[in-house]
């Protein structure tokens, strides 16, 4: 694809924070989305068919089925959003089309919701806020709302790249034990930086934590990853923290051990089946829920939209986008 950006056609499912859609809508012949309703698949289809670029978020399932109506021009793909598992990444490869996605400039923001989910879940916030909402406080008591002090805990981060890493600089920060599990070893140095210890068995370290916090990608392999037999293994005392993605954690175990009194808490960000959570966890008071507010930033989603139209430019120039889906990564 190559030519003048302007004449780009570039549809943009959700409405997007207005310094984006506007510089979008001088650089390109775009459709946006007003009134930010959710796409139906018919016009989701429109809009697959009519345009060079589509500019989807998470809430749009772009499955092969859908893929297949495309229409000849539509060559681009650029995801609003690090995540791409609403995306069927090969087979938008098999059709030629180029998928980019925005990573890394939501690090700052995922780390700090991962740490205001700790102390939310610790020091009790929701209860406290739910008492003082209904007008039902009743005055201080020495043994009120007594949760526990994060400091000198010990932290396990499943997954240590990028947000793990600002997790793990934050935790360190109030005074936490940092422990983690990853794929590859960090380098000596960086461990040293971090004040982090690796553990090469995720099972036993898991036995060992006070908190857990997810940090990997959604695949195959990492599907449940925290799934009912690793969820035993925690200390009943243990709070387990996801902000990474909702099919990593076996929900319907967590949800029964969390009943159950064998897991003391919980903060989510992410769910297993989208942005509907369990509905046994909603009234659970030692669970803290949150409509995938990590990236909710002004500065974040600014970014965000800015790493999208430095993708489509560069596709359109004929460039390879920064941030391109490569094969080894489907």
């Amino acid at each position: 694809m190559t030519g003048t950006n302007s004449r780009l056609r570039v549809a943009v499912t959700r409405r997007l924070p207005d310094p984006v859609q506007a510089r979008m809508s001088a650089l390109f012949d775009v459709t946006l989305n007003e009134d930010d309703h959710h796409l139906t698949r018919d016009e989701l289809v429109e809009a697959l068919q009519n345009n060079d670029v589509i500019v989807p978020s998470l809430a749009d399932r772009l499955d092969g089925p859908l893929l297949d109506q495309a229409g000849p021009r539509l060559k681009l793909i650029a995801n609003y959003g690090a995540g791409t598992d609403h995306i069927d990444l090969n087979h938008a490869r098999q059709l030629g089309i180029t998928v980019t996605n925005t990573p890394g400039v939501l690090t700052e923001d995922t780390a700090d919701m991962t740490l205001a989910l700790i102390i939310a879940v610790t020091r009790r916030l929701a209860e406290g806020l739910a008492v003082m909402q209904s007008g039902n406080w009743e005055g201080w008591s020495p043994t009120a709302f007594l949760g526990g002090r994060i400091g000198g805990r010990k932290l396990g981060i499943v997954g240590m790249g990028r947000i793990g890493q600002a997790v793990a600089r934050r935790a360190r920060a109030f005074g936490m034990e940092v422990h983690y599990h990853s794929r590859t070893r960090l380098r000596p140095e960086t461990e040293a930086e971090l004040g982090a210890i690796w553990w090469e068995s995720l099972d036993w370290m898991l036995s060992h934590m006070d908190i857990v916090s997810m940090h990997v990608a959604h695949s195959p392999a990492t599907f449940h990853l925290l799934g009912a037999r690793r969820l035993k293994l925690l200390k009943p005392s243990a709070v387990v923290i996801n902000t990474s993605r909702g099919e990593v954690i076996d929900e319907n175990a967590l949800t029964r051990m969390l009943r159950a009194d064998e897991i003391a808490g919980a903060g989510l960000d992410v769910y297993e089946h989208g942005h509907e959570a369990n509905p046994r966890l909603r009234n659970l008071p030692n669970v803290v829920l949150l409509p995938h507010m990590g990236s909710a930033t002004v500065e974040g989603r600014i970014e965000m939209g800015e790493r999208v139209i430095e993708n489509i430019q560069t596709f359109a120039n004929g460039d390879s986008p920064p941030d391109l889906m490569r094969p080894e990564m489907l």
